[in-house]
Formats: structure tokens, sequence, C-alpha cells
């Protein structure tokens, strides 16, 4: 039985993924004491240690036959939304980081420490891409071979990290991009450690192995999905890019939890944040108006291949007569960042998901409504609102009708509406998620 110290843990997804390859779980540390408790929550048959891995003596953990090590990674990148720091100063700025920064940096070291004392036969470290940058990397890798062992890099999104086929690795429904360090003793035989997630080829007209391919050819491999490389088929002669097979968003989303309207926060977003909204509804909210009843051959009501559907920003509605057979559609719902740094992009919910970390960063936005101007009886012409589920059609139109309509959803009935040309209000979230 493969045995594995799990340093710097976290709830365990780590450990889940190996002990669902057959490994066992003997040890894992983190300084953090929630992380070991929920690591334990997770596996009640582990020896754990809440301790700073920096000051521990290995000799106080058992040795096992793989290390897993995930060192404190914020300062090896910007996720602090700060420029990284390289160590040499100027006159007008600091010669050094903070201390905290060198702390965050120097757990890389740890790896090596434990490594050095119980000659682990795997060594595997999980850091962001950015941590092959730091200006001690060459220097910690040298160490690491120096101890015996030959060293490989792989860059993997988690998205493309399974094949979705029956019986296979389920990946994680959000994208993010990580460096993995495999380490082993040079006198087992180097891994196949190339990942080939599945993907269409159109080319091809069937499903391929995806292969990593580079930009820039000449130089040591490093990067992010899209950015540094991308994916091409396999297929001898064809080599034309892929997109592999992906989770979405919406994969991941308990939609029975109920979140907390934007309007109901104490404190109001901040303005970068409320941009992404907007930069997100000019980009994927773009409304449709189609034809949902009245005809059985549409393929929006009986499953055919005929679908009957326009844009409402560019095309006028079609003709209405008295049976409710228009609809409004709008996008099936954003993941939108709501912090106030620089980097972050709203993406779709049938989309794979941006990193997520510990912090309450990501809402989600969602137009489960459309709404239909009426004048009810005894207005005097002044006019009314009502809210319709998209799923139903909307019912007879007048010329003057606009069925391009952002509603809110889940507020009271006075909340007002907007155009699809405006930015929607802002909404956030109880915890790390917010429905529109």
């Amino acid at each position: 039985m493969t045995t594995v110290t799990d340093l710097f843990c976290g709830a365990g997804g780590s450990s889940s993924g190996m002990a669902g390859r057959g490994a066992t779980i003997r040890m894992a540390a983190n300084h953090w004491k929630l992380a070991v408790e929920s690591h334990n929550a997770n596996f009640p048959e582990t020896d754990h240690d809440t301790a700073d891995i920096s000051q521990v003596d290995p000799r106080r953990y058992p040795r096992t036959d793989i290390l897993w090590g995930s060192p404190e990674c914020t300062n090896h990148s910007q996720a602090k939304g700060r420029k990284r720091i390289t160590g040499q100063g100027t006159l007008d700025e600091p010669p050094l980081p903070d201390e905290a920064a060198e702390r965050s940096r120097a757990t890389m070291w740890d790896v090596v420490r434990f490594a050095e004392h119980h000659r682990y036969d795997v060594v595997l470290v999980e850091n962001v891409v950015d941590a092959a940058k730091w200006e001690l990397f060459d220097a910690w890798w040298m160490a690491l071979t120096s101890l015996g062992y030959c060293a490989h890099t792989v860059f993997l999104n988690s998205m493309h990290a399974g094949d979705l086929t029956e019986g296979g690795v389920i990946p994680a429904p959000q994208s993010r991009d990580r460096m993995y360090v495999v380490a082993h003793r040079k006198q087992l035989r180097c891994p196949d450690l190339e990942v080939r997630p599945p993907a269409w080829c159109g080319r091809c007209d069937r499903v391929v192995e995806a292969r990593q391919s580079w930009k820039k050819h000449d130089q040591r491999p490093w990067g992010r999905y899209r950015a540094q490389y991308v994916y091409v088929c396999s297929t001898a002669g064809c080599w034309k890019p892929v997109e592999p097979y992906v989770l979405p968003a919406a994969a991941a989303i308990d939609w029975a939890l109920a979140g907390e309207r934007i309007g109901d926060r104490t404190r109001p977003l901040a303005d970068k944040t409320r941009a992404r909204i907007a930069a997100g509804l000019a980009r994927y909210a773009r409304p449709i108006h189609l034809e949902a009843a009245g005809n059985a051959y549409d393929g929006a009501t009986t499953g055919s291949s005929y679908f009957r559907a326009w844009p409402a920003d560019t095309e006028p509605l079609r003709a209405l007569h008295t049976t409710s057979s228009k609809a409004v559609a709008l996008a099936p719902g954003m993941l939108v960042p709501v912090e106030g740094r620089d980097g972050k992009t709203v993406t779709l919910l049938d989309e794979v998901m941006r990193t997520q970390t510990a912090r309450n960063e990501t809402g989600v936005a969602l137009p489960p409504l459309v709404m239909r101007p009426y004048t009810p009886r005894g207005s005097n012409g002044l006019g009314g609102q009502m809210l319709t589920p998209v799923s139903e059609a909307l019912r007879a139109l007048t010329a003057s009708s606009n069925p391009a309509l952002l509603v809110p959803a889940g507020g009271t009935w006075n909340d007002s509406a907007s155009s699809t040309d405006e930015p929607m209000r802002t909404r956030t979230s109880r915890d790390t998620e917010a429905v529109v």
C-alpha cells in the first residue's frame, strides 16, 4: 500500500485524489487549525498535526512513500493585487519584501528539508505557475536534484485534469492554472506526465486526444492555458487547435442555497465590481425573442431542429397575434468577481469558473425572469410591470412593447427594470455566491 504525507494540507482535495488512486494518507499537517480540522473530518484515520511546518523537525513525522507539498503560493503570484517583488531595491524602494512575503516563499524550502531527511520515493509539489519565476527557483530545483531526484515540471489547468468518459476522472469545473513539480528517485523509471484531455476535432470529425502546444518553442515551457500554450489534435498530419472538454461552473453550484441580495448589503460594492457586472452584461446578456408556442414545428417546443429566434437588440419583433407565442430569453448567468482588484473578468456559468480562494470574491448573476410591460385597467395609461418566468411564453404585446428588459429577481415588486443596453444594478452574496 502506497503511503502519503500531505504537507500544507487543505480540506483534503489533493488527498482525495491520491486516495482515489489507492494511496493511504498517513500524515497531514498545516499551521491553520481550520484546515487540519476539515482534513481530519474527511480523513479520520490519518494522523494530523497543527504546527508551523517551517519550525517542525522532520523526524516528528513518519516516513512515507510519497510527499505531497502545497507550499503557500500567495507571494509567488499577483494574488495580493501587487507587483511581484524581486528583492532588488532602488533608491526609492525598499530593498526587500515584507517579512510575511519572505516567510511565504520560505515554505518551498520545507519540501527540501523533509525530502533530505526522509528520502521519499516521490516528491510532488503544487504551486502557482509564477513560482517558477521565483529568483531562487533554480537553486531550489538544484537542491532537490542534488538529493538524488529526477525532477519534471507539468503545467496544467485543473479544468483539463480528467477525461469525462465513463469511469474516468472528473475534472474540476474551474479554471485553475498550476505548476506541478514531480520528482522521483533516479532509480525509478521516469513516468509519462503528458496530459492528453479529450477534445472534439472538427477537421477529423471525431473525439481525439489533445496535446499541449507551446507558443514559444525556443524557451523552457512555462505558463498558463491560452496565454502560453494551447491544445492541438494529436492525429498525425492534423495538429488543428482544439478545445478540450470541460465541466461548466454550474456543475459545482448548489442552486438550492439562498443568497443575499446586493440591495440588502450594508456595504456597497466597489466601483470596479460594478463595472465588471456592466461589462459582463454587455458581453453576455444579449437578449433574444423567439417563438415559444403556436406552431407544432418549432424546435423550441417540439425538440426538432427548427428554431425561430432573433436578437432583441438588432431585430424587430415578429408579427404578434392573440396567441401567447412570444418569449424573451437572456444569458444563462454570469460569475462576477466582487473584489476591486484588476485582472479579473466576468465569465458565463456554462464555462469553467476561475480559480477560487478562501475569500468571498465571486458572485453569481442570473437573469431568471423577463418583464412584460402592460397597462392595467384604471391606471389612466400610467402602465405597470408584471414578472413571468422565462420558461413561460410572453403574453401578447403591442407595437410599443419592449421585451428586451432586465428585471431584478428575488426583490420587491417595486424594483424597477432596465433596458439591456444599460448596466444591471449590482448584486452580491452571502459566503461566496450571489444570485440575481
